[in-house]
């Protein structure tokens, strides 16, 4: 027994303490076809399942990697809001939430304000960390949308949002929703300055995030997957009692149904997103240099003095810009309310008959 307790079990113990523990983070199991994914095929591949494609949540940081030329921006800090105004408190007060995401994330809030380029256009991007607190907007978020709209104004950049929330910040109560229309507000002011506004909506965009800025882009882009909407699938169900269609509430159907205006693959967005931001930015220049040439003279688009397809298309085009003047707007509202009232009373003269 000497033997045995004095040599051989100090040799196992040694030998065992010498292996190093294994980490726990090296395979993710995808929640789509539940295949297994190491980790460095999984960054390689842009957090996308090598099996299946199914997109999933990305670090922000690693997001504003991908999307910005070379991968180089800078972050600019959001502004200052008072923190628990309304010293909210449920199992844990709100406070020590905050402190608590605050802490894991290294950031004040679930907002990320960074400015670079992307296909060499000056960009200004608000995205949202859903890793804080759910993505939740509240004061702070809503702050530093503000402040990312007034940065690209004052730069004459492209302002691009990127969604991944919950929605509001239920601890934050009506303040919360207040940010709603000062979202809108931001926007507006971005839009009145003939400023792309682009949103790129990432997995999930939900509640009052999707009740505002998220849907109102010029340019509509998701992933693949992911979820949008407003309340929950199962709490619709329960309120109309009707079984929902299979895809609802994905980038799938809402592409189908006009919601949004292009699904695109992670890998893809870079270049998706220098196509369009090349081709807006530099609209403004395309119709200065087509004005002058039509003041010169010139009768036609293609300067043969004949008819063409240019001329279509410029026709088309005024139309659609005379069809956005409010007081066109204002014509076509008066008659749309006149058709409905006419058509109400009719309604209401058959029931009664």
């Amino acid at each position: 027994m000497n033997w045995l307790s004095n040599f051989i079990r100090p040799k196992i113990r040694s030998f065992v303490s010498q292996q190093k523990d294994v980490p726990d983070n090296l395979w993710q199991k995808c929640p789509a076809c539940d295949g297994m994914l190491f980790h460095r095929d999984l960054d390689e591949n842009m957090n996308v399942c090598t099996h299946c494609g199914h997109h999933l949540k990305i670090d922000v940081d690693q997001r504003l990697n991908i999307l910005f030329d070379d991968g180089e921006w800078n972050e600019i800090r959001a502004p200052h809001v008072p923190v628990d105004p309304l010293k909210f408190k449920d199992r844990k007060a709100y406070s020590a939430r905050l402190k608590e995401a605050q802490s894991k994330s290294k950031r004040e809030d679930a907002i990320v304000i960074a400015t670079g380029t992307i296909g060499g256009q000056p960009v200004v991007c608000a995205a949202f960390d859903f890793s804080f607190m759910g993505g939740s907007m509240g004061a702070g978020v809503g702050e530093g949308i503000v402040r990312a709209a007034e940065e690209a104004v004052r730069t004459h950049s492209a302002f691009m949002v990127i969604p991944s929330s919950g929605g509001a910040r239920m601890q934050e109560g009506a303040l919360s929703l207040m940010q709603m229309p000062r979202t809108i507000i931001a926007v507006e002011m971005v839009k009145d300055a003939k400023l792309p506004y682009i949103v790129l909506l990432a997995d999930p965009t939900t509640g009052g995030v999707s009740a505002s800025f998220a849907m109102v882009g010029d340019i509509q882009i998701a992933e693949p997957g992911c979820m949008i909407g407003f309340a929950g699938k199962r709490v619709i169900q329960e309120t109309i009692r009707e079984e929902l269609p299979p895809g609802f509430q994905t980038a799938e159907y809402l592409l189908d149904h006009g919601m949004i205006d292009m699904v695109v693959a992670r890998k893809d967005l870079h270049s998706t997103l220098s196509r369009v931001l090349n081709l807006l930015m530099n609209r403004t220049g395309r119709e200065e240099a087509r004005g002058g040439s039509r003041g010169k003279g010139s009768k036609s688009v293609n300067g043969s003095g004949k008819s063409g397809k240019g001329d279509i298309s410029s026709a088309a085009k005024a139309a659609r810009n005379v069809a956005k003047l409010p007081s066109v707007k204002k014509k076509v509202a008066a008659k749309i309310t006149k058709k409905r009232a006419a058509m109400t009373s009719k309604t209401i003269r058959k029931i009664a008959d």
